[in-house]
């Protein structure tokens, strides 16, 4: 059998397979059979910057509401009981998790502020988190502000974050930056050990009967897998970073394209959420029995065989192809 072992964000995993952010780590139960059914490391599902900013207002109003009302509430606050901050929530959760499972679990802030975020990071090492992952992204609106301002602040709070904390940190990104390989450098420069590629946004859509946008979770497709694996194997040639691919992985076969392109490790969650936790076993397997049927001893020796300075015509991953592969497309249906 192929030796599956890889390492990720200097962490030491048995295979490939990672358990990207998500509701499945909502349930101690569904985080043990993910360890037995092979899943080699775990991301929590993300703690959201403004779930922390709506909570912290509203327990503002309601603690403050008619506080003036007549002169003898000026002195009178009842004091809550048992409140436990969303943050608290996720910590408690993050520890519980770790008590659980032997496998490492890396802790997911989405935000793009730095603010609380170094106290809240210190804090999830301080839980027991064995990584961090920064999920940042803001969706741009003002026409005033400059894709190098929101650039700037991304890198300020990598930076930041990076400065306090001991544990390495990896960064999720969206593929909707000017010049991504710029910015992998710059975020690296500033801290970052490793990049998953790439976030993929719930984006909405019209009911145009009821006039109403809707918002759908759509579960990712073989077809998402594209963008990430080109992605990964132009960055991974330029950088010394680790790398994680997510969005697209639904097989063995979508496995090994992604570790050929250049990556350490897979994220997995729409199949698993798809066919069930122990479907992690069934890609494993396939990906044990690919290797062995392909030669390949391991792993390390499958990582980056695809990746840009590796292959002989790295045209195939710039624009100097585009209008060969619309040539062949034509030359299929004309």
């Amino acid at each position: 059998m192929a030796e599956l072992k890889t390492s990720y964000l200097g962490l030491a995993l048995k295979n490939p397979l990672v358990v990207g952010a998500s509701p499945l780590s909502l349930q101690l139960d569904v985080v043990k059979q993910l360890e037995d059914s092979g899943a080699a490391a775990l991301v929590m599902y993300s703690l959201f910057e403004e779930e922390i900013t709506h909570e912290s207002l509203e327990l503002d109003y309601f603690l403050n509401k008619g506080t003036e009302s007549q002169p003898e509430a000026q002195t009178y606050m009842v004091e809550p009981r048992n409140i436990q901050s969303v943050a608290d929530k996720y910590i408690t959760q993050l520890q519980k998790i770790k008590k659980s499972v032997e496998i490492p679990v890396i802790a997911s802030l989405n935000g793009v502020t730095p603010g609380g975020w170094v106290r809240l990071a210190k804090d999830l090492q301080t839980a027991g988190a064995d990584a961090l992952e920064l999920n940042i992204y803001t969706l741009v609106t003002d026409p005033a502000l400059t894709s190098d301002q929101v650039e700037k602040n991304y890198i300020n709070l990598i930076q930041e974050v990076c400065k306090h904390v001991n544990i390495p940190v990896t960064v999720k990104l969206s593929p909707f930056l000017t010049t991504l390989p710029h910015f992998l450098a710059r975020a690296f420069k500033a801290g970052a050990e490793g990049f998953v590629l790439f976030n993929r946004y719930m984006q909405p859509t019209f009911d145009i009967e009821s006039l109403e946008v809707d918002r759908i979770a759509r579960l990712s497709t073989k077809a998402d897998l594209a963008l990430p694996v080109r992605w990964i194997a132009i960055a991974s040639s330029q950088l010394k970073a680790g790398f994680a691919l997510s969005s697209g992985v639904h097989s063995s076969e979508d496995m090994v394209k992604a570790i050929m392109a250049g990556a350490n490790v897979t994220y997995v969650v729409s199949a698993l959420l798809a066919n069930g936790v122990k479907y992690a076993s069934r890609l494993l397997e396939g990906l044990n029995a690919w290797m062995d049927k392909n030669g390949y001893e391991s792993v390390g020796k499958m990582l980056g065989t695809l990746r840009l300075d590796k292959i002989e015509n790295p045209a195939a991953y710039e624009r100097a192809n585009y209008l060969r592969t619309l040539k062949s497309f034509d030359e299929r249906v004309l």
